[in-house]
């Protein structure tokens, strides 16, 4: 259901013509849909900003396919994370316009007619090369969700020289994503050179004792630096998604005190 479609429905139930229930029912069916397995819930883009994004992994080819084309037949885009070579082979024969990072396992469709305007700036931070696939599926999120990012790679706490020669970068940020494994120290560090929020993320690299992230996880957690939060292990993609919407609600105050001042100066 559309904007147009969403008001008539709401005029049609101010004016009498439908009750609550069939008010409610018709709201519900327009804002759900059903794919392979799956319960797609359209209407998220309007109430959280994005819409839902598919977690590709222990699903099969088919559903991927099913759920990612009512997706872009709702919206004209769909964005998966965790997926796998053969899920992205077969998407790629069911549509024309796939891009699939390979490092980031992500999928992205986009038959949309128009991009939408690229804004904000969040900068993804690797203390290894090892944590790459990690901050590509950030990476890959911040640029569907149409937020500027660029990468700094292997600046971990082992050669602390290499992260003070990029402060400036850092510092020109709306947020940081900071990707760690071993011990996780690199957020706090961060978080000590900037005035903004800084995400950790625990990554699962490392040998035995790293836990298979819990040991960063944990390192994070206990962060001295009052501006670190931290998400789930390997989740390049949450961390992405807090930092992409801090930018965009930083951009939004912006352009509206930018609007109000002009106003002023004009009276």
């Amino acid at each position: 259901m559309d904007a147009q479609q969403m008001r008539e429905l709401a005029t049609r139930w101010l004016n009498g013509e439908i009750g609550d229930q069939q008010y409610f029912r018709e709201y519900a069916a327009s804002a759900t849909q059903y794919a392979l397995d799956a319960t797609l819930d359209l209407d998220r883009q309007r109430r959280c900003g994005f819409p839902e994004v598919v977690f590709a992994e222990g699903k099969s080819s088919a559903q991927l396919v099913s759920i990612m084309g009512k997706l872009v037949e709702s919206s004209g885009a769909a964005f998966a994370t965790r997926v796998s070579a053969n899920q992205a082979a077969e998407l790629s024969l069911a549509f024309k316009s796939v891009r699939y990072n390979e490092i980031a396992r992500t999928a992205v469709i986009d038959e949309s007619p128009a991009s939408a305007p690229m804004i904000g700036h969040v900068v993804v931070v690797t203390a290894g090369t090892s944590d790459l696939p990690v901050a590509e599926e950030a990476m890959e999120t911040l640029a569907w969700m149409s937020v500027h990012s660029h990468l700094i790679q292997d600046v971990g706490v082992a050669g602390p020289h290499r992260l003070v020669m990029r402060a400036s970068e850092l510092q020109a940020a709306d947020a940081v994503i900071v990707v760690a494994g071993m011990e996780g120290a690199l957020p706090s560090v961060v978080g000590g050179y900037v005035d903004c929020p800084v995400i950790g993320v625990p990554a699962s690299t490392g040998y035995g004792a790293n836990l298979n992230g819990m040991a960063a996880l944990l390192s994070m957690l206990n962060s001295c630096a009052s501006n670190v939060a931290v998400v789930n292990v390997d989740s390049g993609f949450k961390g992405a998604y807090i930092a992409g919407m801090m930018a965009r609600r930083c951009q939004a105050h912006a352009t509206a005190a930018d609007g109000n001042e002009g106003e002023i100066n004009e009276r």
